[in-house]
């Protein structure tokens, strides 16, 4: 092995072993921070914030980016977020940011992708199997506000399907349902629901076409 790539691999070594350390330290300061076995150890750079009784799961295979502050996780008390297996989590250019309030749960299939975008539950925000949602987007299950003081915030869950991409700088609201094999284009607001192997896009989105089978697209 030649010096310098000795020397790249021991340098990645000590960093790796400094975050495995961190994850460590992670864990006694948040009994219910879970790192399943081969999750990334990039981990350690995000910023954590869980109240009493929440729980946050990454599953095997997780991958970050070690970018410090590209992934933040907020949790409220007794919230539930799991991160599937195999999901990455691309948070260089914008952040990947998750959040989930008192009581609210949000779920990542396996083999899912965020990159730089934000998922905010209340209630429920669920992604299927290899679901991916792009830069700048954002998907909220409720108004996040009360409207005035007669009407008070709603809250509905979302969801959204196996392989199905949310592209770039998307808005999806709540009691939305977008199925699988879909495609959600850029810049979309979605209010409505979008039926499987749809394409959709528009403000408000409107389904303009049709999606086959995405189960093998990279």
């Amino acid at each position: 092995m030649r010096l310098g790539s000795f020397r790249q691999v021991l340098q990645l070594r000590i960093i790796q072993r400094w975050d495995r350390l961190r994850l460590a330290r992670l864990r006694r300061l948040h009994p219910g921070l879970v790192f399943e076995p081969g999750a990334s150890t990039n981990l350690a750079a995000a910023r954590y914030v869980l109240e009493p009784g929440a729980r946050v799961v990454f599953g095997a295979g997780v991958h970050a980016d070690r970018t410090p502050g590209g992934l933040v996780v907020i949790a409220g008390r007794g919230a539930r977020i799991e991160i599937g297996a195999g999901t990455w989590l691309r948070g260089e250019t914008e952040p990947v940011r998750i959040v989930a309030f008192e009581g609210a749960e949000l779920r990542l299939g396996p083999d899912s992708f965020l990159n730089g975008c934000h998922l905010s539950a209340k209630r429920s925000v669920r992604l299927g199997r290899r679901a991916w949602v792009g830069l700048g987007s954002r998907v909220f299950d409720s108004d996040q506000h009360d409207y005035d003081a007669e009407r008070s915030e709603r809250i509905a869950p979302v969801e959204i399907g196996d392989y199905t991409w949310v592209a770039a700088d998307v808005t999806v609201l709540k009691g939305v349902r977008i199925g699988s094999h879909c495609i959600v284009g850029a810049r979309s607001l979605v209010t409505r629901d979008v039926p499987d192997h749809s394409l959709a896009f528009g403000t408000p989105a409107v389904v303009r076409g049709k999606v086959g089978d995405r189960s093998k697209t990279r």
